[in-house]
């Protein structure tokens, strides 16, 4: 059979109801069955992106297959965000109402651990359990119940079952001591009172309420990645100007089409994707590409969606609209990268596959054995106690426990850590890809040398360059005042002005003509100008003012990006910690090579564009690297959601801040090395902590099991384990920055 094959199609697909990485895992295993459909799930923006071979009804097929699996599925319209707002508002209510019902409870605890007896009355205990287990807990039961119907078990059965059980044994206590109340039996009271029976409320709460901190860390890092993409979604203009025969007419970019010739106005954002066709002006595309300096485009050169034009105004040809805008492009590089990152609970539910089953194995034998050698009670009582000792509230605490002290660590150094995974994470880079305009350089232009001609004075020089820019926004020129100023030098009367895009200016200063601007420009004007010297400065990284007073060559003014004071210090620290720097910029490699060589860098990538700089990250991971990224720009927000960590300057742009997992808040990268040192050490922590919370499973389920613990034991081994984690999560408070790793 002959004939064109049909195109794939793709289409988005909004779900609902996922509460860990296991359940986009088992969507995307649910989906990918589906013959033909090839789909990758976005835990982080619940969103399943899906390939496929156009025919009639998959699409309805693919959606009722997801909600077979137990979640839900409607087509997402390209273009839009989810907002988490709302789920991030929900899951903080839900916490605080969880802490509240729980505090009570754990006063008890305390004062049992004390030798007291139980200070709430058993039925008490019973209804503020119930409330939080059943009520603000009730996403986990769900959860447990759909991994269990997809024939898998996560973090939600391991909380279910744990909770559920040990709420269930008190519950049946609490029953029972009503019922013996009632008939006049004195075995047990509704308070517990007089029994050597143990109510295990506080337990189930408390799981509950531990692991519902982490979904609302969970939340909040959805909350701030869909305000990082709206973020940069907002960028782009909403009109465009447009020639009419009457002039200018301003209309929605909804109205535009490729092909169609718009005009940018100084001072206006471009508002699509275009080739010039006529005029000359500066672009500031920093945004985009990281560089410092405008950029000079004339007929036949690309301009971009959300550039701001400096000067001078440019009729343009749309070329890229919408979506297939490079704006739109990073968008969806942000989105694709954030996704892919695994979340925090990965391990605890690698571990609870196999930890439950065995668990349930285990209680269930237990159960059998003792009733036929001990009657029901007693093998009730070593079942529930095999599953209070595996209830994970150890392992709720030994995360969030090292992640907080982590935190409050780093931010009194001046960083900001978000979640867990850049704590385990950031420790791992071996190799550190670094923006160099704003994260190794200051990020804006300045007066590096004053180099007047023979037999001129440099006030006379700075003071001339200073009267002909004076009235200017462009960066070079406001380089230019802010040095004059700081030498205390006023400008002189100016007459005459003209610009030259992409040139320079010229006008009458103190009565005679003065110009400044490229060394052409002034040859071009018939002032001779020392060639030599000019490209001298250049070689360097900077870019040169020629400046000529009454058909004379006063000098040179070099302005460049200057390298911050704590990069150098910074970059030989990470080498002796083992990390490899490369720098990525978009700059010109000439200026790039420059700042490379005064910081001692060796690996250096320039002339790179937001999609390249995510590439490189990718380059570098396929050769098994750990990669980190650090910027400040939009231009890196790709880069860094793509890396195994992504680093961000405070001072940068919002978006690489949202889109980073570290944020500097000093703006250089002094505190970076300190960052990653305590990675190190806090992820170590949660390492131990793990390994502290399931020692005593696996040391007390065995015990439990042949009865040698009764469950309140059980219940003390299990407080011990959380002491345990959280004294070992405290010793982190000893380390300091600076200090080698």
């Amino acid at each position: 059979m002959t004939g064109r094959q049909k195109a794939d199609t793709e289409v988005e697909l909004a779900l609902g109801g996922m509460t860990c990485a296991a359940c986009a895992t088992r969507i995307e295993r649910v989906l990918n069955r589906v013959p033909g459909v090839e789909a990758s799930v976005n835990f982080a923006t619940e969103i399943a992106a899906v390939r496929f071979k156009a025919r009639a009804g998959l699409l309805e097929e693919l959606i009722a297959a997801v909600a077979r699996a137990g979640y839900s599925a409607t087509v997402h319209q390209a273009g839009t965000l989810t907002d988490h707002a709302a789920e991030h508002a929900r899951s903080q209510r839900v916490f605080a109402l969880a802490l509240v019902l729980t505090l009570p409870l754990w006063g008890g605890m305390v004062q049992m651990l004390r030798g007291g007896g139980e200070w709430l009355p058993g039925w008490l205990q019973m209804l503020l359990a119930t409330l939080v287990v059943f009520g603000c807990g009730s996403r986990f039961f769900r959860g447990a119940v759909n991994a269990l119907r997809g024939g898998s078990a996560n973090m939600d059965v391991l909380v279910a079952l744990g909770t559920g059980i040990a709420w269930l044994y008190s519950a049946w206590i609490v029953l029972a001591g009503y019922l013996a109340h009632s008939s006049g039996g004195m075995t047990v009271d509704m308070a517990g009172h007089g029994t050597q029976r143990h109510l295990y409320f506080e337990s189930a709460a408390s799981v509950i309420t531990l692991v519902l901190l982490g979904k609302l860390l969970e939340s909040r890092a959805k909350e701030r990645t869909s305000a990082a993409l709206a973020g940069l979604i907002g960028l782009q203009p909403q009109t465009a100007w447009i020639e009419e025969a009457g002039g200018l007419r301003e209309v929605s970019i909804k109205q535009l089409a490729p092909g169609v010739v718009f005009v940018v106005r100084p001072g206006d954002r471009v508002p699509v994707d275009g080739e010039v066709i006529e005029g000359q002006s500066a672009l500031d595309e920093a945004m985009l590409t990281g560089e410092s300096l405008p950029v000079e485009k004339r007929a036949g050169d690309r301009v971009y969606a959300a550039t701001v034009n400096a000067n001078g105004q440019l009729r343009c040809r749309a070329t890229a609209l919408g979506r297939d805008t490079l704006l739109a492009g990073i968008v969806r590089l942000v989105a694709r990268a954030q996704g892919s990152k695994a979340p925090v609970q990965r391990i605890a539910d690698r571990v609870s596959a196999v930890f439950v089953p065995v668990v349930l194995v285990v209680a269930i034998l237990a159960f059998v054995v003792q009733l036929g050698l001990g009657g029901l009670e007693p093998a009730l009582i070593n079942a529930v106690a095999v599953l209070v000792i595996a209830c994970p509230c150890a392992l709720g605490l030994a995360t969030p426990t090292a992640l907080m002290v982590g935190i409050g660590l780093a931010a009194r150094a001046g960083v900001l850590i978000r979640n867990a995974e850049a704590l385990e994470g950031a420790g791992r880079i071996d190799v550190l890809l670094v923006d160099k305009t704003g994260t190794l350089t200051e990020g804006r232009p300045s007066v590096v040398s004053v180099e007047p001609a023979v037999g001129v004075d440099a006030a006379r020089l700075m003071a001339v360059a200073a009267s002909l820019e004076y009235a200017s926004e462009h960066p070079l020129a406001q380089a230019i005042m802010r040095h004059a100023r700081a030498l205390g030098l006023e400008a002189g009367v100016v007459a005459q002005f003209e610009a030259a895009p992409g040139g320079g200016v010229r006008a009458l200063v103190d009565g005679q003509m003065a110009l400044a601007g490229s060394v052409d420009f002034i040859r071009d004007a018939g002032v001779p100008v020392d060639a030599a010297a000019a490209a001298e400065r250049r070689a360097e990284g900077a870019t040169v003012i020629a400046v000529a007073h009454a058909g004379q060559c006063l000098g040179l003014v070099a302005i460049a990006d200057t390298i911050r004071p704590t990069s150098a210090a910074a970059i030989t620290r990470l080498r002796q910690m083992g990390v490899r720097v490369v720098m990525l910029t978009g700059d010109h490699p000439d200026t790039a090579a420059a700042v490379a060589a005064r910081l001692g860098i060796s690996d250096v990538r320039a002339g790179v564009r937001p999609a390249d700089k995510a590439a490189e990250v990718h380059r570098w991971q396929s050769e098994g690297h750990r990669v980190g990224m650090v910027g400040d720009g939009i231009n890196d927000a790709p880069a860094l959601a793509a890396a195994d960590v992504g680093f961000a300057m405070a001072g940068g742009a919002g978006v690489a801040v949202d889109t980073a997992d570290v944020t500097l808040m000093r703006s250089d990268l002094a505190t970076l090395p300190d960052a990653i040192d305590l990675s190190r050490r806090t992820s170590q922590r949660i390492r131990q902590n793990l390994f502290l919370a399931f020692i005593y499973n696996i040391l007390g389920i065995p015990l439990a099991a042949i009865g040698m613990l009764s469950p309140m034991i059980a219940g003390a081994a299990m407080a011990a384990s959380s002491i345990s984690v959280v004294t070992n999560a405290l010793l982190l408070n000893r380390w300091r920055p600076g200090e080698r790793p």
